[in-house]
């Protein structure tokens, strides 16, 4: 349930991010050089950054959680925002099952609207599966799953928005150019148990999440980009946690994709519909590969 107190905070927080324009109007006499006055010291007003201890501890309690797993699994619904001929965005959703240990193995199996697609790393190579086409695209990897991520972006557009959980390390991913970070309240709406909401904005998002007040464990994200001027939405769900499962030794195998016509990895042809890449070379904002 939300804690009222905190939603008058989030509402002067959001109106404290607002530009004011002045408002030209006939005054009284008496009034106008007061006027004159506040409109200059008003144009000097600068918002100071919110950063509160509880939300920064929240981020990192919850970083802590999920970086000391040696394996998770868990299921990724993402809802995405596209534009549409006609104004108002589309709506748009995947569902990944996702598997990984650390430090080099990770699985994703998705579905969704749009073809389904396998990602296999198992230390050593990267195979990208389409099983509904026959495709398989595999190449070398790095020993790490966060160099795998980002060589699977940089070399075929592959990215997925659950990335960041499965990092070595998800604060400094979300700390990098924080400017705001501040408590919400509760929920006992979200993932089926009480959750502690939290802001934060950096250099180039802004996202509200709800992390499990017991566990630690995100269970949703809302999010928008910054550089975005449609203010498109992003939310990912996450659900059906399981920390530090047993983990066959064949899971990072692409045992359907023996058979499959293989291709190139890389990039594929075209823009991405309806995302581009983030700032700074981060990843971007979905799966954009055809062989995902």
């Amino acid at each position: 349930m939300i804690q009222y107190p905190f939603v008058r905070r989030v509402a002067i927080f959001a109106a404290s991010l607002l530009l004011v324009g002045s408002v030209h109007a006939q005054q009284p006499a008496s009034v106008a050089k007061t006027s004159k006055q506040a409109k200059a010291s008003s144009k000097a007003v600068v918002r100071q950054p919110l950063v509160e201890a509880r939300a920064i501890d929240l981020l990192k309690a919850m970083s802590a959680r999920l970086a000391s797993a040696r394996s998770m699994a868990f299921t990724a619904v993402v809802t995405y925002e596209a534009p549409s001929l006609i104004g108002p965005a589309l709506a748009y959703t995947t569902s990944s099952d996702v598997l990984m240990q650390r430090p080099d193995k990770l699985r994703v199996i998705t579905l969704g609207d749009g073809p389904a697609s396998e990602f296999y790393y198992d230390g050593k190579t990267m195979t990208a599966f389409a099983p509904a086409e026959n495709l398989v695209a595999v190449a070398a990897a790095p020993p790490t799953i966060d160099a795998a991520l980002k060589a699977a972006f940089d070399s075929a557009a592959i990215y997925f928005p659950f990335s960041d959980v499965v990092v070595a390390d998800p604060y400094k991913t979300m700390a990098e150019g924080l400017t705001d970070a501040f408590y919400i309240g509760q929920s006992k709406v979200i993932g089926g148990t009480v959750t502690d909401m939290v802001a934060f904005v950096n250099d180039y998002v802004f996202v509200q999440i709800w992390i499990g007040a017991e566990d630690k464990l995100p269970r949703l994200l809302r999010a928008v980009f910054r550089d975005d001027p449609l203010r498109l939405r992003h939310q990912l769900e996450l659900s059906n946690w399981k920390i530090d499962p047993v983990v066959p030794a064949d899971a990072f195998v692409a045992a359907k994709a023996g058979s499959a016509t293989a291709i190139t990895f890389a990039h594929p042809e075209g823009a991405p519909s309806g995302f581009k890449p983030p700032p700074r070379g981060k990843p971007g904002k979905a799966q954009t590969t055809k062989t995902q």
